[in-house]
């Protein structure tokens, strides 16, 4: 019997190379590999007046490092980029709340199609400018009151405002990277640019300061390196687990049965609708973890200024990732979103009535809002199993992280695997459409003659 796992592997760069060999599919990777280069290059350089060196006293904030994973890396350096995508992913939070009967006129929007759509990206940029330039003033300040080695060496208004501006400036052009490549390139633009941050750390999360082999092999007594190795090798193996079943995962579907009446012409007398169990995709971590180190940043500005608040740090302790209450919030914050996320990506109304429209229907089940209620409680069923599963893979190496005394860059392991797995598929479903969609086209410019 052959191997699965080589036959999937041939498959997998069978069809990069087959890929490769089309201009438009060379092209859209090419352009993605260089917006992600310029990301990363503005992610290398330093807001003028802060002085960087000193925000390393604030590395082992668990806070930090979760903000830091979602801007995509930038946070890390205090760079032009050091927003990231982070004041984009709330001001899409707020905009999709708003659509669901808070304000009409965000409603009217999105029932007008394109030109809905644009409506709405228009006022996601204006929300992302506003709460980009909040956030720059109050991280920029948050880090000033927590430090006290003094980030910025002259905290004046002046210098706040210019540095908002600055990092405003930098939030809204990775924005735009982001959208660029939602257009010309591949997979979503706000996960490839988290995605290219949380992969460009990978090295340094291996061998550099605070890493996995400073912390088992370097700074342990030389009779304790073999367990150190040992205690690397199960990370690791624990790391190929959670990227075997993820893929797995995000790769399951269920397939719905439908049929067409016999009055629609060219259409196949059965089908099958395909449902993901995870339909949100990756979208609910980002959301959660963007929500989950917001407040922890204001509540650590807000502890220097009342040291003695008791109540600043019960809730301090209650939302803080590394304790059970903070995780059991996180993984809550991951499973709402996921089921608010799946409804937006899979509209039971929408697909119902499109399925009136192409003369398709559901075996047993009337067409209408019978087919709407059937596809809403099959989807929630579905974001019962695809949110948990989140869930458990992102708090599992908080939990580890917790019980054995991991470095901190562990207990973000399973957010930061979960965003690599699901980008790295998605764009590799968004290959093979453009491989099925070419070889539709192929069809049409080469018809095969009947005479």
């Amino acid at each position: 019997m052959p191997d699965s796992k080589g036959i999937i592997s041939s498959m997998f760069f069978k069809l990069l190379w087959d890929g490769f060999k089309l201009k438009e599919v060379r092209n859209r990777v090419i352009f993605t590999i260089f917006i992600l280069f310029v990301f990363r290059l503005g992610a290398h350089i330093t807001v003028p007046g802060v002085n960087v060196d000193k925000l390393s006293s604030l590395a082992d904030l668990p806070f930090l490092n979760m903000f830091n994973t979602v801007s995509g890396g930038g946070l890390q350096s205090f760079s032009l980029f050091a927003m990231g995508v982070s004041p984009y992913i709330t001001a899409s939070i707020i905009v999709q709340l708003l659509q669901m009967d808070i304000l009409p006129i965000f409603v009217e929007w999105g029932k007008q199609g394109e030109i809905g759509r644009r409506k709405i990206n228009q006022a996601t940029r204006y929300i992302t400018l506003a709460l980009a330039m909040g956030q720059s003033i109050g991280i920029t300040a948050g880090f000033q009151a927590l430090s006290n080695a003094q980030i910025v060496p002259n905290p004046n208004w002046q210098t706040y405002i210019l540095i908002g501006v600055i990092l405003t400036t930098g939030s809204m052009i990775v924005t735009w990277m982001g959208e660029q490549i939602n257009d010309k390139g591949f997979g979503s633009g706000v996960s490839m640019i988290i995605f290219a941050g949380i992969v460009t750390s990978i090295p340094n999360a291996i061998v550099g300061k605070n890493s996995l082999y400073e912390t088992f092999i370097e700074n342990v007594d030389p009779s304790m390196v073999t367990q150190g190795w040992i205690t690397i090798g199960l990370i690791a193996l624990a790391a190929i687990v959670i990227i075997y079943f993820s893929t797995w995962v995000q790769q399951a579907e269920r397939k719905v049965p439908i049929q067409y009446t016999k009055l629609t012409q060219g259409a196949p007398s059965t089908s099958y609708l395909p449902l993901r169990v995870n339909p949100a995709g990756v979208i609910p971590v980002i959301f959660a973890s963007t929500l989950t180190s917001a407040p922890q940043t204001i509540l650590q500005f807000l502890s220097k200024a009342h040291i003695n608040a008791d109540w600043l740090t019960n809730v301090q302790n209650i939302i803080n990732t590394q304790s059970t209450t903070g995780m059991l919030i996180y993984a809550g914050l991951i499973i709402v979103f996921t089921f608010f996320y799946s409804f937006v990506q899979v509209n039971p109304e929408k697909m119902a009535e499109q399925l009136t429209q192409s003369g398709a229907y559901i075996p047993s089940v009337r067409p209408g809002k019978a087919t709407e209620r059937y596809i809403s409680g099959l989807l929630i069923r579905l974001s019962v199993v695809g949110s948990l599963f989140l869930g458990v893979i992102s708090i599992i190496p908080m939990i580890a992280s917790n019980l054995w005394d991991l470095p901190s860059i562990v207990a973000l392991g399973g957010t930061s695997l979960l965003i690599i797995i699901m980008t790295a598929v998605q764009g590799v479903q968004q290959l093979e459409g453009y491989m099925l969609k070419k070889q539709y086209v192929g069809f049409m410019d080469n018809p095969v003659s009947l005479d």
